[in-house]
C-alpha cells in the first residue's frame, strides 16, 4: 500500500449488539489453503451484503484479522510494525496463555441467527483450507453485564475518540486504517465468586455492582481491576475499545467472558495484562484472576478494507485502486488525504 493512500476501515467500532461470534482459525498446510484464505479477503464483503440484506436493521458486521505467522505466509512484506505473537505471561499461579491463531473473524449483529448464517457461509467459503482453533457464540447479558454481575465496557471511548483509539494512523502509514486486536477466553469459578460478599466483589472490580459507579479512590484498593487496567503515560490515559461478550453452557458448568480489545497499538493492552497478571508493583495482581482463568490468548492485525481490496488469491496486487467514498449510514471510518476522519459505511445492508 502506498504511503498516504486514503483508506476505508473495517467496521471495528460499532454500538453494542445482542449477539456475536468469535472464530479463531488456523491455516492448513499448502499453497491452495493460502490461496483460499486470500480469496476470502475479496469475498467477505459480498457474503456480508448477501446475509445482511435479509435484515438491514440487524446491523450485521464482520472483522477479519490475521496473526503474525499467517501474515508472513499470506502477504509477506511489508508487515504491520507492531504485529507479533501474543506474549505469554506467567506469574505465580496466574497464566496468560498463548494459543494458536492465524485468522480472527469477529461477527456482530442484533440477531444470533444472522451471525450464525454469516459464519456458516464463511466456513463454506474457506472449505478445507482452515481448522477451527476456537469458536465462541457470545450474547448480551441484561444491561451489558458480565456473568459476574458487573457492567462490562463502561469506560469505552465513543465516536471520534474511539476512532482515534483503534485505528493506526501516520505512525505506520503503510497500514493506516488497520487495528490491532487481542483476544482471550476466560472461564469463571462462579461458585467461588458468588460465595464472596458483594462488598468484596466491588473492591476486586473497583465499581459498585448495582449502580456501576466507580469506587472512590479512598475506597478502591490498588489491586482493583479498573485500577490496574488504567494506563497513564505523560499525564494522558491510554485507552482501548473492548468488545467482549459473555458465553456459557450451564449444563457443562461453563461460564465465561470472551475478552477482545481493539487498539492502534497492542502495547497498551499488553501493559494492562502485565499489570493484571504480574501486578503493579509485582505481586499486587488483579484479584479477579483468583476467579477467572484465561484459556486462550492471541494477537491479530485487522488490515483496512482498502488493504483487503488489494488482495488477490495469488497475493497483493501492485497497484490497489483508491477507495470510492462510501455511501449510506454506519459507523466505519474513512481517513481523508489530510489525515482527518470521516464517518462512512462498510457494514452490510442495501447498497
Amino acid at each position: 500500500m502506498a504511503t498516504g493512500l486514503p483508506y476505508k476501515s473495517q467496521t471495528v467500532v460499532t454500538p453494542p449488539t445482542q449477539a456475536a461470534v468469535f472464530l479463531v482459525l488456523t491455516i492448513n498446510p499448502g499453497a491452495d489453503s493460502e490461496s483460499k484464505v486470500r480469496s476470502l479477503c475479496a469475498n467477505l464483503p459480498g457474503l456480508l451484503r448477501a446475509v445482511g440484506f435479509r435484515d438491514p436493521e440487524a446491523r450485521l458486521s464482520a472483522v477479519l484479522g490475521f496473526g503474525s505467522e499467517a501474515w508472513d505466509r499470506l502477504f509477506g512484506n511489508p508487515r504491520p510494525r507492531e504485529l507479533h505473537l501474543f506474549p505469554e505471561i506467567k506469574a505465580g499461579s496466574r497464566h496468560a496463555v498463548a494459543t494458536p491463531g492465524d485468522i480472527l473473524i469477529h461477527i456482530r449483529a442484533a440477531r444470533s441467527d444472522m451471525c450464525f448464517e454469516l459464519e456458516t457461509q464463511i466456513i463454506a467459503n474457506l472449505g478445507d483450507a482452515v481448522t477451527t482453533a476456537d469458536e465462541v457464540h457470545g450474547f448480551r447479558y441484561f444491561d451489558d453485564r458480565d456473568l459476574l454481575g458487573f457492567v462490562d465496557g463502561t469506560e469505552n471511548p465513543v465516536d471520534a475518540e474511539a476512532n482515534d483509539v483503534v485505528y493506526v494512523g501516520d505512525e505506520d502509514p503503510d497500514f493506516s486504517g488497520g487495528s490491532y486486536v487481542i483476544v482471550q477466553k476466560y472461564l469463571h469459578d462462579m461458585a467461588g465468586w458468588q460465595a464472596l460478599p458483594v462488598e468484596t466483589q466491588e473492591r476486586i472490580i473497583g465499581r459498585r455492582k448495582l449502580s456501576d459507579i466507580e469506587l472512590d479512590d479512598t475506597e478502591k484498593p490498588s489491586f482493583a481491576h479498573n485500577a490496574l487496567t488504567n494506563i497513564v503515560e505523560n499525564g494522558k490515559e491510554l485507552k482501548i475499545v473492548r468488545a467482549g461478550m459473555v458465553f456459557g453452557r450451564p449444563g457443562q458448568r461453563e461460564f465465561g467472558i470472551y475478552f477482545i480489545a481493539y487498539s492502534r497499538s497492542p502495547a497498551i493492552t499488553e501493559k494492562m495484562l502485565h499489570n493484571m497478571f504480574v501486578g503493579l508493583p509485582p505481586g499486587n495482581y488483579d484479584r479477579l484472576l483468583d476467579f477467572s482463568r484465561a484459556v486462550t490468548g492471541s494477537l491479530f492485525f485487522v488490515p483496512s478494507a482498502t488493504f483487503l481490496d488489494s488482495v488477490t488469491p495469488e497475493g497483493l496486487s501492485d497497484s490497489p485502486e483508491p477507495p470510492q467514498a462510501p455511501t449510506g449510514s454506519g459507523h466505519s471510518v474513512e481517513r481523508a488525504g489530510d489525515g482527518s476522519l470521516r464517518i462512512g459505511s462498510l457494514k452490510a445492508g442495501p447498497k
